[in-house]
């Protein structure tokens, strides 16, 4: 009887190296977008991606954004306090729970999209939050660049640190047909230059973009491995109103991807995996009103329930 393979999930990673219980903290902090949002490298944002362009509600709420160019950041007492009130509340949380340290994750929009001093600091207090261990930065690999990286270098000398990427696909096809605004041969160099220094990089794909079969998902895989990721997230592209993927659903002009022939391409693509690769994330969605479709990313219980039972089928175990 062959034996059964245990996936290194980021928490069995956590727990190995720091002999303790340590949970991520997602941080969503105000004027941060996206250059592929404000016109930068694009408009629109991802079709994926509820904007201010299909969301008034959002731009009323967020009269200020950040870039790189700006000389000052008027809400940056703003965003501090954003990340004291969010990282007590949610470490309390997790506190109950059992987890006894911290990892600051810088979620919404793109992270390192900003003024280099406003990064710092932000960055800096991140890790002055009560055993806080480190940072994971969620960014685009268009809106990195050596100085910011070389920042990171510094802190990872004394703390957990992590670059997440969304490569989502490595087709130039899907890339433009997602409104991404940039190319695969921007996300292979900015992955193979912040390896180059060392530091951890988490990749991001997405299955079910538009025309992609599942050839091309599996081939994704395989680049981001080929590029160096330490760590990956996947996720099932749902439809959520507000965006441009929305349009193009209810115009029959996209078939989202079905929980059968997400569980295929996602068993597939545990194959390939080397042994010693950190998995953070198998899937996604949301319980709201603002899904549209598919319904199974409605429910993550019973999402996961399948995904074990099929990893199980395949003498994994996650």
């Amino acid at each position: 009887m062959s034996k059964t393979r245990e996936v290194l999930t980021f928490g069995r990673y956590l727990k190995r190296k720091f002999k303790t219980k340590v949970k991520k903290i997602p941080l969503g902090l105000s004027g941060f977008t996206c250059p592929n949002i404000d016109g930068t490298v694009a408009r629109g944002g991802c079709t994926f991606c509820e904007n201010e362009s299909f969301s008034p509600n959002l731009s009323k709420s967020r009269k200020f954004f950040l870039n790189p160019s700006l000389k000052e950041n008027p809400i940056l007492n703003l965003q501090l306090s954003q990340i004291k009130t969010q990282y007590s509340q949610t470490a309390n949380q997790y506190s109950k729970l059992g987890y006894k340290k911290f990892i600051a994750y810088f979620q919404a929009f793109t992270n390192t999209y900003a003024p280099i001093e406003t990064l710092k600091t932000l960055y800096l207090y991140a890790l002055e939050q009560p055993n806080c261990i480190g940072i994971s930065i969620g960014t685009r690999t268009d809106s990195v660049n050596d100085e910011v990286l070389d920042f990171l270098v510094d802190l990872s000398k004394k703390y957990e640190v992590w670059v997440e990427y969304g490569i989502q696909s490595v087709f130039n096809e899907t890339l433009q047909r997602i409104n991404r605004g940039h190319d695969s041969h921007n996300i292979q160099k900015w992955i193979k230059k912040t390896k180059a220094k060392g530091l951890n990089v988490c990749g991001h794909l997405i299955f079910g973009l538009p025309g992609e079969t599942q050839e091309m998902m599996l081939e994704s895989v395989k680049k981001a491995i080929e590029w160096g990721i330490d760590s990956i997230k996947f996720h099932p592209l749902y439809v959520v109103k507000n965006t441009a993927l929305a349009l193009e659903y209810q115009k029959g002009r996209f078939t989202p991807i079905s929980q059968e022939e997400y569980l295929e391409v996602l068993g597939e693509a545990f194959e390939l995996l080397p042994k010693e690769m950190i998995v953070q994330r198998v899937t996604a969605g949301i319980d709201d009103d603002s899904l549209l479709a598919p319904t199974w990313c409605r429910n993550k219980n019973s999402q996961m329930r399948a995904i074990r039972k099929m990893l199980a089928s395949r003498g994994i175990s996650y």
